[in-house]
């Protein structure tokens, strides 16, 4: 996210929004930040966007839940939610008069609106604005977001005297019923949201000429996708070709600079141009159309797995609000493993797994179920193993009688990613990802195509809202459809390597092999 702070102009030009046109709220301010495109579609032409996908409905629902527990804060105060819009703006100008704390009020000031979550009075006959985020930390965009707020409340002539920020606490851990207290903490923001003031002005401006006047053409850059993966990027970036710098590994300002070059394939990458080593062999793979292979460093990884070999792979869910006691705000809870065992080189697979299907904590049976799935000795090849590691240390944080096997568990695993990270093996479908997604097809050919749940997001999403939400699912049918998935990730990391075996043999395709 760019934004100004140069021109920091004082005072409030309000004559400006008091201009007939449409209005420029809060959520299309923020829009506006990231990409005018989408900020003039938001506001002119709302009905053309892609409809929120699930991912996204759910991040809404988590942020709905906070906001509805910090409202306890304020005991006293008086909710405007679910007021149609004049309604809500009438009300909350009604309700300033008792001084009383206000949820979700509702302030405009000409082509100006804005949703405040509490306005909270405060000394002096002025007010407060308290923003509630359902993060654990304080990001710079909810700085933006509430400096946006401000500016309308001082355009609409209230006085406001702080600016706070109630976020969770990331180190609170349930324990019986929830106080709000110990689960949010509430951060004074009013200072960097004074340094905003003039940049806020410079950009609503900006903002009101862009929706009054023709639809910008697409822009491409980095701000596609922060702070959110904006939804008109599917559209916007089908005209890049099919191995674009935005695919550049760990690309950053680099990609950046390149789009602003003009330079839209990584083919296209002009000589001389400063690349990482990485980034240079990606470059040469997709030029030939040829893999990478580091024979040596393969052969290292293969060596320091000894049979039996154990692929394992967690599915979990998390919640904003812990569910279970003993848990913290986003703690992952595992819910489901897949287990699929190589006892020697050229041993069938077999396979074993676990799905919790009850309503209450699934932690209990999960740990106790993988105890038994594990045997003694080999190795217990996961993939990205910070993720399963933590989940497992959380587990015997929980249940100590299970510490010891726990330690045991973490010193046998080895982590598959390690040899597609470290680049010692590369393949240009991989697109500058050494994700388990991307790497399992470009390395094997086989990916998650036909599979009715083919993401780990959406795979927590539904078994979260189907067991715990009482949201309408085909409980069956999408048990098999999770364990199908599940199992696909663990299979297809065996697959991985037994194909790893054959690249670390086969001479060499690419310029850049070392051995």
């Amino acid at each position: 996210m760019k934004f100004s702070t140069d021109r920091n102009r004082a005072g409030y030009n309000t004559a400006m929004y008091n201009k007939p046109g449409k209005l420029l709220t809060k959520s299309r301010f923020m829009a506006g930040l990231q990409c005018p495109r989408y900020l003039w579609l938001t506001t002119n032409q709302p009905k053309s966007l892609p409809a929120p996908d699930l991912v996204t409905r759910n991040v809404f629902d988590q942020g709905h839940q906070v906001g509805e527990l910090a409202k306890k804060l304020f005991p006293d105060g008086v909710d405007l939610a679910g007021l149609g819009f004049q309604q809500s703006i009438t009300e909350t100008a009604r309700r300033l008069k008792y001084r009383q704390p206000v949820f979700e009020a509702a302030i405009r000031a000409g082509q100006l609106y804005a949703r405040i979550d509490i306005l909270a009075p405060a000394a002096n006959g002025g007010w407060d604005i308290v923003e509630v985020k359902s993060s654990t930390s304080v990001k710079e965009e909810h700085t933006v977001d509430v400096a946006f707020q401000k500016h309308v409340a001082v355009a609409y002539g209230l006085p406001v005297n702080r600016c706070r920020l109630t976020h969770l606490n990331r180190d609170f851990v349930k324990n019986g019923d929830i106080d709000p207290n110990d689960l949010f903490i509430v951060t004074d923001i009013t200072d960097e949201v004074s340094e905003l003031s003039g940049g806020i002005a410079d950009s609503v401006e900006d903002m009101l000429n862009t929706i009054s006047g023709n639809c910008p053409d697409p822009f491409i850059s980095r701000a596609c996708n922060y702070p959110h993966i904006c939804p008109l990027k599917p559209e916007c970036w089908q005209v890049l070709p099919e191995h674009p710098v935005t695919s550049l590994y760990r690309g950053g300002e680099k990609t950046d600079e390149l789009l602003r070059m003009g330079v839209t394939g990584i083919t296209d990458i002009p000589a001389g141009f400063s690349l990482n080593e990485k980034q240079s062999i990606q470059l040469e793979c997709v030029r030939t159309g040829r893999d990478h292979r580091n024979r040596p460093e393969l052969r290292d990884f293969l060596k320091s797995l000894p049979y039996p070999h154990y692929y394992l792979d967690f599915e979990t869910f998390n919640t904003a609000i812990p569910l279970f006691d003993g848990t913290r705000p986003y703690q992952q809870v595992p819910f489901q493993f897949s287990l699929h065992t190589a006892a020697a080189p050229e041993a069938p697979l077999e396979h074993r797994g676990f799905l919790y299907r009850g309503q209450g904590d699934p932690r209990p049976e999960f740990i106790s179920a993988l105890r038994e799935a594990l045997g003694d000795g080999g190795r217990i090849i996961v993939y990205n193993q910070s993720f399963e590691q933590d989940i497992l240390e959380r587990l015997a944080d929980a249940f100590p009688e299970y510490r010891e096997w726990v330690a045991d568990v973490i010193d046998r695993m080895a982590d598959l990613l390690v040899p597609f990270r470290a680049f010692h093996y590369y393949h240009p479908n991989q697109r500058g990802s050494a994700s388990l997604k991307n790497v399992l097809p470009a390395v094997t050919g086989t990916g998650y195509d036909g599979l009715n749940i083919a993401n780990g997001q959406v795979a927590s999403i539904r078994y979260f809202n189907a067991v715990y939400g009482n949201k309408n699912e085909a409980m069956a049918e999408l048990f098999a459809d999770l364990e199908e998935y599940c199992g696909q990730d663990t299979e297809g990391m065996a697959w991985i390597m037994d194909r790893l075996k054959i690249l670390a043999e086969d001479e060499p395709t690419s310029t850049n092999d070392m051995a």
